[in-house]
Parts: C-alpha cells; structure tokens; sequence
C-alpha cells in the first residue's frame, strides 16, 4: 500500500507562486508515472501535468508556461513549480500515482484576484 501526501497549498494573490509537493510512501516511487489533478468548486477533477519515470513530462494547455512538474526520486516525492497564478487556478489539488491508481488527500490552492 503506498500513501500520498501533499503540501504546499495556501492562499495567494494573482501573479504569485506556490511550489505543492507529494511525498510517497513505500518502494515503487521511482518506477511510477506520476500526475497532478486539480478539482475546482462545482467542477469536475481536470488532468494539469503529468511526469514519467523517465522524466518526460506533459501539460493541460491552461497551465503551459507557468507550470512545472518534477520528481525527486531519492526524496520520493513529485513536485508542482506554479507560477504566475491565476485567480482561475484555485482548486484542491491531487497527486496520483498512475499505475497504481492511488490519490493523496488534496491541497486547496486558493488565488485571490
């Protein structure tokens, strides 16, 4: 059984940032595509970015060069960069680890305009 946690949501104004991390528990981390989610009040989960084992990664076209996902296997934990935000970016946010279909708990990230 792996365990997901995320952190670093928060409240910030538009234009700010906010780095979210999910820590995984357990052994396969390493070998794992992993994803942010992002659900919004009223609206359903959307895919923002993907990273792969390998390190390729992918975005929604919302987020595209403001975004950026990474992954630190030694830590065991997948990051989310956010940048430049957007009051339009305030969701609870999900990590995933694909294969495995397992979820973390959420972070709220809130932009206030």
């Amino acid at each position: 059984q792996v365990q997901l946690v995320e952190s670093g949501g928060g409240l910030v104004q538009a234009g700010g940032s906010l780095r979210l991390s999910c820590a995984a528990s357990g052994s396969i981390f390493s070998s794992r595509a992993m994803g942010w989610y992002r659900q919004a009040p009223g609206k359903q989960r959307e895919w923002v970015a993907t990273i792969t084992s390998l390190g390729s990664t992918s975005y929604t076209d919302s987020v595209k060069g403001r975004f950026t996902i990474s992954r630190d296997n030694a830590e065991k934990t997948v990051y989310l960069q956010m940048n430049s935000l957007k009051p339009e970016d305030t969701a609870v946010y999900y990590c995933t680890m694909y294969r495995d279909n397992y979820w973390g708990q959420g972070t709220q990230v809130t932009v206030s305009s």
